[in-house]
């Protein structure tokens, strides 16, 4: 297919196929987070042991991303993008046949490398969809990639009440399936004359050190036990970093074109996207933490699984709702201007749960504002990078985007943990430990916001096309 605007009824196919492919990664990958209990009891491993269900798939999706992102602005797009799927697929089948853990999280690493797809659906829309079509769905492919975890939560909760850890994931194989069966009948042929050659020695270096930057923000342990050894594999991590960087530079066809990452439109958003994944996740666990905590601990509610996963259902609707709402508000406002107004948001989530978390209907209403924030920030990010990015590049481009947001997650669920441990004195933290962690996002949401201001005021007050 030439490189032009799909017809009507492909497009009616298409966008849907897009976003549902985008949906399912997500929420496929998030299927651990609900299930790190009821794989400890089933597969009779400590809960440090099962944790790494969702752990290796964050690590798989974080090193898969930047290569599927080089790969998806290549001829061989549709194929790269059956291959994941079919991969994830694979992945699912293990997760769900009775075999040993380690072959449980072979299929949890297998499922995580499908959130590389996110980019590669983003690279689709903007080839074959019209400029103000793409540019709708793009920011609601960027939307659905975040509230997916919302929509996986309950229904794996659920399904694990009535059927096992199991039945739960036999619900990522059933929807892994169908997206494949989709992405089949709907994914068209790159443009023709793109061609992308793999950066083999980037992708390595940069994957090691996602790998030590990812374990070294996860492993509260090794910190608080190997601080020496922690301390060092940072500064490995660091040197393989500064590698990379120069691997890329020196590179005919790099793995991400650092030179463009270097705009600082680009730069900035990527900074901005940072900062708020760890305020974004920091909330999102806090949240989600404080409703399980059972009433003895002098706060808390003592929710199931089940029941807190119903709490991130605000987050899913209203991350969509502001997802579906942006495009709208991109006609009048500027992206930098809507990032800071977002990341705002955000900020005032975090006000409300640090003010007032003593009836379970204000933390459904902080996660509700914490959806609102985050679904029109990653509703205007796209717009942010992708207005000084090559077609050609979209997906690399993105990709970078999304590794840069997995580790801002990552750092956000460590610096959540380790201000909770510190505020421990028995069981449980302290319920001051929890204020301390949300005026901390807070922080975190203030200096995102002069981030996206700053951008705001380089690129000029002209709103969007």
């Amino acid at each position: 297919m030439t490189e032009r605007s799909v017809d009507v009824t492909e497009d009616r196919l298409l966008v849907p196929a897009l976003v549902f492919i985008a949906l399912v990664v997500a929420a496929v990958a998030s299927l651990g987070t609900p299930l790190i209990t009821s794989v400890a009891t089933s597969f009779h491993v400590s809960l440090g042991s099962a944790q790494w269900t969702l752990t290796i798939a964050l690590l798989s999706g974080a090193v898969a991303t930047p290569v599927l992102g080089r790969l998806g602005a290549g001829p061989h797009r549709r194929a790269t993008i059956l291959a994941t799927l079919a991969i994830v697929v694979a992945g699912s089948t293990l997760t769900v046949l009775p075999l040993p853990f380690a072959c449980l999280l072979i299929g949890r690493a297998a499922q995580g490398v499908g959130l590389g797809l996110t980019a590669l659906m983003m690279g689709v829309a903007r080839d074959h969809l019209p400029e103000k079509r793409s540019a709708a769905v793009i920011a609601l492919i960027s939307v659905v990639s975040i509230i997916g975890a919302g929509v996986g939560y309950p229904l794996a909760a659920l399904l694990a009440e009535l059927g096992g850890v199991r039945a739960a994931y036999g619900l990522g194989l059933v929807v892994t399936t169908a997206a494949l069966l989709t992405a089949w009948s709907s994914m068209p042929e790159a443009p023709e004359g793109r061609s992308a050659h793999l950066d083999l020695a980037g992708a390595v270096v940069l994957a090691c050190a996602l790998v030590l930057v990812l374990l070294l923000a996860g492993e509260r342990n090794l910190w608080n036990q190997h601080l020496a050894v922690a301390a060092g594999l940072a500064a490995v991590a660091v040197v393989l970093l500064g590698a990379w960087i120069v691997v890329e530079l020196r590179s005919t066809a790099p793995l991400v074109d650092v030179r463009a990452v270097r705009h600082p439109a680009v730069a900035g958003a990527n900074l901005a996207m940072f900062t708020s994944g760890i305020g974004m996740y920091l909330l999102l666990t806090l949240i989600t933490r404080y409703a399980q905590t059972p009433n003895g601990a002098g706060y808390g509610f003592g929710l199931t699984t089940f029941v807190a996963g119903l709490v991130l259902i605000p987050f899913s609707v209203l991350g969509f709702v502001a997802g579906k709402l942006t495009p709208r508000a991109r006609t009048r406002i500027a992206d930098p201007l809507l990032l800071a107004a977002s990341a705002v948001v955000v900020g005032g989530g975090f006000a409300l749960f640090a003010a007032a978390r003593s009836h379970l209907v204000e933390l459904f209403v902080a996660m509700g504002v914490l959806g609102l924030g985050v679904g029109g920030f990653s509703a205007a990010m796209p717009g942010v990078i992708l207005a000084v990015t090559p077609k050609s590049e979209t997906s690399s481009a993105m990709s970078f985007n999304y590794v840069v947001r997995s580790v801002g997650y990552a750092l956000g669920s460590a610096i959540g943990g380790l201000i909770l441990a510190a505020g421990t004195d028995g069981l449980f933290p302290a319920d001051s430990a929890y204020t301390t962690a949300a005026l901390v996002g807070l922080g975190a949401m203030a200096i995102t916001t002069l981030i996206s201001l700053a951008l705001a005021r380089r690129g000029g007050s002209a709103t969007n096309p």
